[in-house]
């Protein structure tokens, strides 16, 4: 958990801050229109795997711009 803290605040002190999180809420953006669309336009039995692709989606979508801004919060 340490490394993943470490990380987000390299990630805060850089100049990129705005493009990562930009990128990771593009990426979970893609994540869930995936898991949708494999929900709504296949006929497959098993849902788990669009389910879980909605879910990451969201995280990614959220959680980024969230951490950032508690690091510098409490940094």
């Amino acid at each position: 958990m340490d490394e993943v803290l470490e990380a987000a605040e390299v990630v805060a002190d850089s100049e990129l801050e705005g493009a990562v999180v930009w990128l990771l809420r593009v990426v979970g953006i893609l994540l869930a229109l995936g898991g949708a669309g494999l929900w709504l336009f296949t006929s497959a039995g098993l849902l788990w795997l669009p389910a879980l692709l909605m879910v990451a989606g969201v995280l990614l979508a959220t959680i980024p711009g969230i951490l950032l801004e508690l690091l510098e919060l409490f940094a």
